[in-house]
Formats: structure tokens, sequence, C-alpha cells
């Protein structure tokens, strides 16, 4: 499997925990008819991106609610919020493997591919801001 397939798990595994969902990797790989299976390298980073923004989400979630003009985070689309909170750990804390552009690139397509209709402009809006903030001193 390929990152961008281990991130799109990650992804779906924690929107189905937002809806108080116990999916494991595997199922969600499934019930989204996502082919290949995990390998032991995607499984360990979909469980360090799940666990990284379980342990950050205080720090990610003031960078989704400084940029979301308008809009509270508990009123952005779940699928959105979790593109979001995926997307901004891997540019806070994966710098070293994810260049930031890929991690704003790869979240916009799976906002296209999961939000709706203007998701991807939302998303690609914020992180384009995170980027910014996080690479300025």
């Amino acid at each position: 499997m390929s990152r961008t397939t281990a991130r799109e798990v990650a992804m779906m595994m924690h929107f189905s925990n937002l809806l108080g969902g116990e999916d494991t990797p595997e199922r969600v790989c499934e019930k989204a008819e996502l082919l290949g299976t995990l390998d032991e390298e995607d499984l360990l980073y979909v469980n360090q991106m799940l666990e990284g923004v379980h342990a950050h989400a205080d720090e990610i979630d003031e960078f989704v609610s400084r940029y979301a003009k308008d809009w509270m985070i508990d009123r952005i689309a779940r699928v959105d919020l979790s593109i979001l909170r995926v997307a901004i750990y891997e540019m806070l804390y994966r710098k070293t493997d994810v260049p930031t552009g890929a991690a704003i690139n790869e979240a916009v397509e799976l906002a296209k591919r999961y939000g709706g209709e203007r998701s991807y402009a939302f998303v690609n809006g914020i992180l384009g801001s995170v980027a910014k903030e996080i690479v300025s001193p």
C-alpha cells in the first residue's frame, strides 16, 4: 500500500472515531474497497497518525479554529475536520518525512473525494494559512 492510502485509512478511522466507531485499519480498507492490504509499515504509519492526532488534538484544533473564519469546530463537517486534523498533524509533526505541500495536496484530494461540494476549497484555505504560519518565524 502507499502512504496515500495509509493517510486515507487514518482519515477514515479518525472520522469513524468521531462518530463513535471502533474500526480497525483492515476493516476500513474492506469497507472502502481499497485495493491491497496494509503492510506493517503502513499499519505503523496509520497508528502513529491516529495517536498523534489524539495526543495533539488541542493544538491542532487551535489551528483549525484560528483559520476557519466564522466556523466553530463543532459546526465543521466531520469528514472535513478529520481531513484537517490528519493533515495538520503531518504538517506539524511529520515535517521530516512529509513535505508540507504533499500533506496539503493529499488533504485536498481527500476532500474532493469524501467531502461536500466546496470542502476542497475550505480545506485548502485552512491548510494554506497553517502552512504560512508554521513556515514564518
